[in-house]
């Protein structure tokens, strides 16, 4: 009976851990016959595991969905995992998740053993949040799920989508997958209207069902996701491009530069490439000076001639404050052994 129980909760773990399994596969990983786990499965079923058997030679065993959760299996650095991604859950742009991830964390810690209590007790007493207010882009938790959900399944999307300004457009997409910058998700996804690749804030997106039908995914637009939305919130979407040679190190770089400000490429040991945009040159000429590193501009020649008239600009201010002298808010003369005001001197 020990065996059986000790089998049961393996096979469990297989069919937690993949999406599909055929009946060969998972007799020869419990090291049994076909027809034990074909009871196996009927017992798991008996327990309210909800799995679902598809017949013929492409078919196989798969955990679905039932009416209730039933208990999971977790190995120890899963466990741990989900415990800490649990605590730092809260700041990651999903509205209201704050509460649950709490609950669920104080069930997980209830059933944890003493070995791995002390080890997520340990990364919650010496790390630090540094926490920030409320995120004004959070996420209906119930959206995320809805668009993974679709990614997942290949079904089409049909959504009401508000630009920058508030303005609703209504849209219809192939979603790719979900990428998350920051505190804030975008959703990358085919546009069938537009017969191009998009990218959407998640918090500008509503639903409205029915989705589908299912589509053939498309080859995606790049093989690093997070790096093309990076680049098309740090650049794509400004009037104004830029392409700067920083004189420090990328890492240094990256201390102070996110992915939504603009993407890096390490040139050499001392130096990187930034591609940015901006709304202007003269906001891009501020957001270089703001960044406190030397730079080269590579392109374009123009940025070159908008930080040459702000250098001027700088020079002709600190020259009329050195020809005026210091002076008062109110434009009172502060040069030394003069005073304000007509009282005479005592």
């Amino acid at each position: 009976m020990l065996e059986t129980s000790a089998r049961l909760l393996r096979l469990l773990s297989l069919l937690q851990a993949h999406r599909e399994w055929s009946g060969a596969d998972l007799a020869d990983r419990l090291g049994v016959t076909p027809r034990t786990v074909r009871r196996d499965v009927d017992r798991l079923r008996e327990l309210g595991y909800p799995v679902n058997a598809s017949p013929g030679t492409g078919g196989g065993y798969q955990l679905g969905a039932g009416a209730e959760l039933p208990p999971l299996l977790l190995d120890d650095d899963e466990a741990v995992a989900v415990a800490v991604g649990l605590r730092t859950a809260a700041g990651q742009g999903i509205d209201g998740i704050g509460e649950t991830s709490v609950r669920a964390l104080a069930k997980l810690e209830q059933v944890l053993p003493g070995r791995l209590r002390r080890r997520v007790s340990a990364l919650n007493a010496f790390t630090v949040p540094m926490l920030r207010g409320p995120s004004p882009s959070a996420v209906d938790p119930a959206v995320l799920t809805e668009l993974a959900n679709l990614c997942r399944d290949t079904e089409r999307l049909r959504f009401e989508y508000r630009d920058h300004e508030g303005a609703p457009t209504r849209r219809s997409v192939e979603p790719h997958r979900l990428v998350c910058s920051e505190r804030r998700w975008y959703l990358v996804a085919w546009d069938l209207d537009r017969e191009d690749w998009r990218t959407f804030r998640v918090d500008r997106i509503t639903p409205k069902p029915p989705h589908g039908p299912r589509f053939e995914p498309r080859e995606p637009p790049a093989e690093d996701l997070a790096a093309y939305v990076s680049k098309g919130v740090s650049t794509r979407a400004y009037a104004s491009h830029a392409v700067i040679r920083l004189l420090v190190p990328m890492e240094e770089a990256a201390e102070r530069i996110s992915p939504s400000a603009g993407t890096l490429e390490a040139s050499d040991e001392n130096s990187c490439v930034l591609r940015t945009g901006a709304a202007s040159l003269d906001v891009m000429v501020l957001h270089l000076m703001m960044l406190g590193f030397e730079f080269e501009v590579l392109e374009p020649s123009e940025l070159t001639e908008a930080i040459r008239t702000a250098r001027d600009r700088l020079a002709r201010s600190l020259a009329r404050a050195a020809e005026s002298g210091p002076r008062t808010p109110d434009g009172a003369d502060r040069t030394p052994g003069t005073r304000s005001g007509s009282g005479a001197a005592c």
